[in-house]
């Protein structure tokens, strides 16, 4: 059940559980899926903070789903919290980023919209938001 994939030069591997017959010796493609999201979300908004010159200490993406009953099993919801830290966090640029990144610029939410009921959270300095509509 393990296969190794080479992506423009890089080497990964993808298995199933040992329940399904893997040896778990690598993560699950569905679980790439939405680590590829969180990529994808990451990399635009730190982009377009840096355009916006809006500082942070640090920033994660964490994203969880939900997968359907039925086959294929595709994700349902997906939620992402976005975590900022930093002494000059502007709370407007930062929803604004995240914004633009799910309508418009992260191909792989639009991907997922498809299936998937997707929401958000930003999370600054120890402080949450309300979730998105």
């Amino acid at each position: 059940m393990g296969f190794d994939i080479d992506l423009q030069g890089h080497k990964l591997r993808v298995d199933a559980d040992p329940a399904f017959g893997g040896k778990d010796s690598g993560p699950r493609p569905k679980t790439l899926l939405l680590a590829g999201l969180a990529g994808c979300t990451g990399m635009d908004v730190v982009s377009i903070l840096g355009k916006m010159r809006m500082p942070f200490d640090s920033f994660a993406v964490e994203v969880d789903g939900d997968l359907g009953d039925e086959h294929p099993k595709v994700y349902t919801r997906v939620h992402l919290r976005y975590i900022f830290s930093g002494a000059e966090l502007d709370r407007a640029k930062i929803e604004k980023a995240v914004r633009l990144s799910m309508e418009t610029y992260c191909g792989v939410t639009a991907t997922l919209r498809h299936t998937a009921e997707i929401d958000y959270e930003i999370v600054t300095e120890g402080h949450h938001s309300s979730p998105s509509p």
